[in-house]
């Protein structure tokens, strides 16, 4: 359980930063950001999936570069269920994904599977 809500607290943290840096993305209120995390983590479960395996062919011609389509598309998809969250364009929803994913990346070295924060101490002797 303790997983679930750093993980979802990292997307905040990505989203958030998403809005402050991405000139086309808006989230409007704290209730939306939690609410976009939320959504955000089950459509990358349950849809994004099966996005991939329908587009496989093509992001396999485009040596994986129709990947960023796809998360693009699913952070449009989250904008599109939420009132407070609008994105302005394709090149928005594609660098707010890459805002959110490097995030997501950098705060996922810090965390273990179980979903706690791990630290790593060298000792030289």
């Amino acid at each position: 359980m303790n997983g679930i809500i750093l993980r979802t607290l990292i997307t905040i943290l990505g989203l958030f930063l998403a809005s402050s840096l991405i000139p086309g993305v808006t989230i409007s209120g704290t209730g939306t950001f939690i609410l976009a995390a939320l959504l955000l983590g089950l459509v990358n479960a349950f849809i994004r999936p099966i996005a991939f395996l329908m587009t496989l062919p093509l992001t396999l011609l485009t040596l994986g570069l129709f990947l960023f389509v796809i998360n693009a598309a699913m952070f449009g998809l989250v904008a599109a269920m939420l009132d407070g969250f609008f994105v302005s364009g394709f090149w928005s929803a594609v660098f707010g994904s890459i805002v959110v994913s490097i995030t997501a990346t950098i705060a996922s070295w810090y965390v273990g599977p179980d979903g706690r924060v791990e630290v790593y101490v060298i000792r030289n002797y």
